[in-house]
């Protein structure tokens, strides 16, 4: 069996020296009909290892739920990595990162008033208790001690940049252990968090993109002796929107890679292959201005967002066919496209005259949280009553993160998080009159102190300065295909197109589906799904451009797409493309 041993001179596996050579591959962001696909593609690159995290938000969508069914049964991820002849590192959390919503805790945690997430708060470990007690039983049998290919488990992730308890590790580590994890576990952490980040007994592990000597250099006066591992080899980044497309040439990546492996160090590369934040799942940064991530993991990583070999993948098989085997053969050529062309939009639906379809109404005294109602992705919609006509203005203390304001159904402006916007004015046109704001959760904060974000409309929400003495708050998740599916769908019509966000749905005929890129040009901001999949966010911002639409997704025959305009529409057509568009780089 493949047991991982930690020993004074490096890694050592059935007792023999041992590099581990891995690359991340995120289940979770891959159609699970490619997951073979994309592990075959790591073998041939001459990985030996793919290493994952594990969302627990999407594991356990509701306290006492637990999900292993589809593109979250991790349990055939890792049997197919095991057929693959790959070993695996598990990233069980309970936190991620990721650029993954909330860093992967469950909203549902942020309920609870005052919880102090990634601490000794009881509250918070009886949580991961129970999260680990369902996550791990499943996956026992797969660990290395057991014969499977599971070699090592990670400890918290970058804990040394939030905060420094060794004995919040302490727990986590006696809860792995307690719950069957009887494989060596390891920590991860930038230069200079290293020891906030770190338990005594517990293997250090370096993060970093460049500089390697001086990362190696700080790892190894951390850690006098034992395997020098590099467990994240930042090759691309992320793009948010509004930004450029990042990208990080295949030479520079190459050559830091080289200088790793030449240390003698261990390495997982991030990202072998990103992937995609289908649905409403990417996260979002807030140092001082709130920035979501947008739809593409695509991360210039060696395979693209569909899977295919970049020239990064060519560089680095070069460089690891000098430190160990790469299997013989040539890259593995790109996949079929497709490239369909126009798809006309024919059917509306106004969300507004419709939101009975979607949820129901809470009625209160002031507007409640997406977490009070439930609720993790998607939007609230909130409305009252306004008593008397003519100038108001509406003040939030916090938006989170973007409410879209209407007066008797007619759009009066937006307030923004990202641009610090807490005030609107407008004309209230008769007593009585409604005013609705639609508030999208654009993605909760996945690294620093706001990871505690919760979303809807939050603290004080004034009209003239007098707060409205009812509300009613509705959920609107977006996330049941049937939901959608059952929307009372109307012909557009031309005059008298939608006011306000509206669903639009039209129908693409498909001879052979492959991989393709949907395209919305003149469209602003919103989201699409096929045949009931949630591809994910656009918007006009960009950089982003087109969506990733995988293969499975589409059958032959006659293909449903949905799109939720918020805005509204220059065009009453999409386009299915051949390849993406992920926008403008840097100069």
């Amino acid at each position: 069996m493949p047991r991982l041993e930690i020993a004074a001179d490096g890694f050592r596996l059935d007792d023999r020296p041992f590099r581990i050579v891995s690359g991340a591959l995120h289940y979770f962001r891959v159609h699970p009909e490619q997951w073979a696909d994309r592990l075959h593609k790591a073998r041939l690159l001459g990985l030996n290892t793919v290493e994952t995290y594990v969302p627990w938000n999407l594991h356990a969508p509701r306290r006492g739920e637990f999900r292993l069914d589809g593109g979250l049964d991790l349990p055939r991820f890792l049997d197919l990595a095991a057929a693959e002849g790959l070993y695996v590192l598990l990233r069980p959390g309970p936190y991620i990162c990721a650029e993954w919503e909330g860093g992967g805790l469950p909203p549902w945690l942020l309920a609870e008033e005052g919880i102090a997430l990634r601490s000794r708060d009881p509250r918070f470990l009886r949580a991961v208790d129970e999260y680990l007690g369902v996550l791990l039983p499943p996956l026992l049998s797969r660990l290395g001690s057991r014969g499977g290919p599971v070699l090592a488990v990670q400890l918290e992730n970058e804990y040394g940049a939030y905060g420094q308890d060794p004995g919040y590790l302490a727990e986590l580590a006696g809860l792995l252990r307690r719950h069957g994890v009887d494989v060596p576990l390891f920590t991860c952490d930038q230069p200079a968090d290293l020891a906030r980040g770190s338990l005594e007994g517990v293997l250090s592990t370096v993060n970093l993109g460049s500089k390697v000597e001086a990362g190696l250099t700080e790892l190894r006066a951390h850690l006098p002796e034992g395997p020098l591992m590099c467990s994240e080899f930042w090759i691309g980044w992320f793009d948010r929107w509004g930004g450029p497309h990042t990208v990080r040439g295949p030479e520079d990546a190459a050559a830091d890679l080289d200088r790793l492996l030449a240390a003698g160090a261990s390495v997982n590369i991030y990202m072998f292959h990103g992937g995609t934040n289908f649905g409403f799942t990417n996260g979002a940064n807030d140092k001082g201005t709130y920035r979501p991530t947008v739809t593409s993991y695509d991360y210039d990583a060696l395979l693209d967002e569909a899977g295919d070999p970049t020239a990064k993948y060519a560089a680095f098989r070069e460089v690891l066919a000098k430190y160990g085997p790469v299997p013989d053969g040539p890259v593995p050529a790109p996949g079929a496209k497709l490239d369909h062309g126009p798809v006309e939009l024919t059917d509306s639906a106004p969300l507004f005259e419709y939101t009975d379809f979607l949820g129901g109404p809470v009625e209160g005294d002031r507007p409640l949280t997406m977490e009070q109602l439930g609720q993790d992705f998607g939007f609230v919609l909130y409305e009252t009553r306004l008593a008397a006509r003519g100038p108001a203005v509406l003040s939030v203390e916090h938006v989170r993160d973007r409410a879209q304001v209407f007066v008797d159904g007619q759009p009066v402006g937006v307030l923004e998080r990202e641009s610090h916007e807490h005030a609107l004015s407008f004309t209230v046109p008769r007593p009585g009159a409604r005013l609705s704001v639609l508030v999208e959760n654009q993605g909760r904060v996945n690294y620093g102190p706001g990871i505690h974000d919760r979303k809807g409309l939050l603290g004080r929400v004034l009209v003239n300065g007098l707060a409205p003495e009812r509300w009613t708050s509705r959920a609107l998740p977006l996330d049941d295909p049937a939901d959608l599916a059952g929307l009372p769908f109307g012909a557009f019509d031309p005059m008298a197109p939608p006011v306000g966000p509206a669903f639009h749905r039209g129908y693409a005929d498909i001879d052979e589906p492959a991989d393709g890129f949907l395209a919305l040009p003149g469209w602003t901001k919103g989201n699409v799904w096929i045949n009931g999949f949630a591809l994910g966010r656009y918007w006009s911002r960009g950089a982003q451009a087109t969506l990733y639409v995988p293969a499975p997704v589409l059958r032959a025959g006659r293909n449903e797409i949905t799109v939720l305009e918020l805005h509204a529409s220059a065009t009453r057509t999409v386009e299915l493309r051949d390849r993406p568009d992920l926008g403008r780089t840097e100069d």
